[in-house]
């Protein structure tokens, strides 16, 4: 019993030291300081590069070892090549030893934003077991974005009616930023329609790279619903995916009041509200315009403005119109010379008109855009409207006939001789210019005395002859904007008659081309003439020669 008692009374007294020793250790440890901090700036801007200086010192008698520093950048940094958390193993830190390590990145995030740099640095003093760690922090505050983001959005809308706002944004970051989306959150009662550049899904866009001192803008249409006198907030916003996360980088919001309607703008053009213009037409544009609100409206003016480059401004006329404005394309129309305009009623209308020609094709330095529209925006306070006029594409062929320069030779007489065979080549090139085209084919008929020979070229290429009518078809199918094919070349094979002796023999009928057009959902025509023998397409052929014998 008193062995037990000494042994516990022994046991107690080795703990309770071991445990003061560590604690003696400690604290005599910790009256020594290894200092650790984070120099850096108090106030940033976004993109800007930021270095930070971490500098640790050893202020005391005892050497510290197996140190290892953590540093982390703030959130959202953009750090090339590197993760956001670095860690790093020093080595022994000797008493009175300092050093200093730079760590740089670009600080991303919104205006007044807090950025937070932190540091770790843990470490064991020689001969002692325990480890340690001190921790600093650094923040700054983003103070300014040289971004800008901009919703251009009518403050009045009518409810149920179509309208048209943009985002602009524009980047003075010294620095090229990548991976961008812009997004727009709309309010209740929002019908999204179109835009352009088309939307990833219907509220976000993909910029792939902005660069310094460049923008760039988003159209959006749409139509509101709600009560006259409602407010409708859209919030835009531009930012960056990180890891997974969308990183805000500048917002902007504006809001829309539903109004009540009062004038009601139209138009027709030719004739329709839905024409489908083609290169070379002569456009004649009606605009009308009725008050449909309960208060009348005086010394009104009337502007159309036009957009597209295959308008050919030097064809517009406008003997009614007041001026017009070359800067931005406007027409202007003012109540000294309407008198609807001077004073429209309730319930009264007027009507404007102008004329215009389309360029037959858009020159070497204008950009060959696809899918290509006129657009037209009328503005007659306190009502705008926007127009569209969709363009066809454009399609050539042309018909052509060799005999000694063809692709599968020839044989026969040359000039052609009455009753004998003689054999030519036809080659048929497509073009096609502004539009996707489908279903294309084109026709021509053989007259009696001219055969097919079989040789063609592609010989893949879908070709029909009805022996009957003697009519040839080529399916061409699909043929995309900007083609400059597909081409034909089939071999043909004339025999003249007795009563062609002294003219030309006809080897093939005029060709004519067809085609759908995917954009403006029209069908496309295009035609070459007839040739005989004495229209070849060789380089030494002189006219005349092609005469029978």
């Amino acid at each position: 019993m008193g062995k037990k008692l000494v042994y516990s009374i022994l046991a107690f007294v080795l703990v309770l030291g071991g445990f003061g020793f560590w604690y003696f250790q400690r604290n005599v440890f910790s009256k020594e300081a290894l200092k650790l901090d984070i120099l850096g700036p108090e106030t940033v801007e976004v993109g800007q590069r930021v270095d930070y200086t971490l500098k640790y010192k050893n202020n005391g008698e005892i050497t510290l070892t197996q140190a290892k520093l953590t540093f982390e950048y703030p959130e959202e940094s953009l750090i090339e090549g590197e993760k956001r958390r670095l860690e790093k193993s020093l080595d022994d830190i000797y008493p009175g030893e300092e050093e200093t390590l730079t760590f740089s990145g670009r600080i991303l995030g919104r205006e007044n934003e807090l950025k937070v740099a932190k540091a770790w640095l843990e470490f064991q003093p020689k001969n002692l077991k325990a480890r340690y760690e001190v921790s600093t922090s650094q923040t700054a505050a983003i103070k300014f974005s040289p971004l800008t983001l901009d919703l251009d959005l009518p403050t009045r809308v009518e409810a149920d009616k179509d309208f048209s706002f943009s985002l602009n944004y524009f980047s003075n970051i010294d620095y090229p930023l990548s991976q961008l989306r812009v997004k727009i959150e709309y309010p209740a009662g929002f019908e999204f329609v179109g835009s352009t550049p088309a939307a990833l899904e219907k509220n976000e866009w993909s910029v792939a790279i902005l660069n310094k001192a460049q923008g760039g803008r988003v159209n959006v249409s749409g139509r509101l619903k709600g009560d006259v006198g409602d407010q409708k907030t859209f919030r835009a916003t531009l930012g960056l995916w990180q890891e997974g996360k969308f990183v805000l980088l500048k917002e902007a919001t504006k809001a829309a009041e539903i109004i009540k309607p009062t004038i009601y703008l139209s138009q027709l053009v030719n004739g329709s509200a839905d024409y489908s213009a083609s290169p070379g037409d002569s456009l004649h544009y009606e605009v009308f315009f009725k008050n449909i609100g309960g208060s009348v409206f005086e010394n009104l003016f009337l502007v159309v403005g036009l957009d597209g480059n295959f308008f050919d401004l030097n064809s517009l006329r406008a003997p009614e119109a007041s001026n017009y404005h070359q800067g931005d394309r406007s027409l202007v129309w003012d109540w000294k010379k309407n008198p609807q305009l001077r004073f429209l009623g309730e319930g009264e209308e007027g009507r404007v008109e102008f004329w215009i020609n389309l360029k037959k094709e858009l020159g070497p330095g204008e950009p060959q855009t696809q899918n290509l529209v006129l657009k037209d925006s009328l503005s007659l306070s306190p009502a705008r409207e926007e127009f569209s006029v969709k363009v066809n594409s454009k399609m050539i062929l042309a018909s052509k006939v060799y005999f000694s320069e063809g692709v599968f030779g020839q044989s026969g007489p040359w000039p052609p001789q009455a009753g004998q065979g003689t054999t030519f080549t036809v080659t048929w090139e497509l073009k096609n210019f502004y539009n996707n085209l489908r279903n294309v084919k084109v026709k021509a008929v053989l007259p009696p005395t001219v055969s097919l020979t079989g040789q063609l070229l592609p010989r893949e290429s879908h070709f029909l002859f009805d022996s009957q009518s003697r009519e040839i078809v080529w399916e061409v199918g699909e043929v995309d904007a900007g083609s400059t094919g597909p081409n034909l070349s089939f071999q043909v094979q004339l025999q003249p008659s007795s009563s062609q002796v002294g003219s030309a023999a006809e080897i093939i009928g005029p060709a004519k081309a067809f085609g759908d057009d995917i954009w403006t959902q029209e069908t496309l025509t295009a035609e070459a003439e007839g040739l005989n023998s004495n229209s070849l397409s060789d380089t030494n052929f002189i006219r005349g020669q092609g005469i029978v014998q």
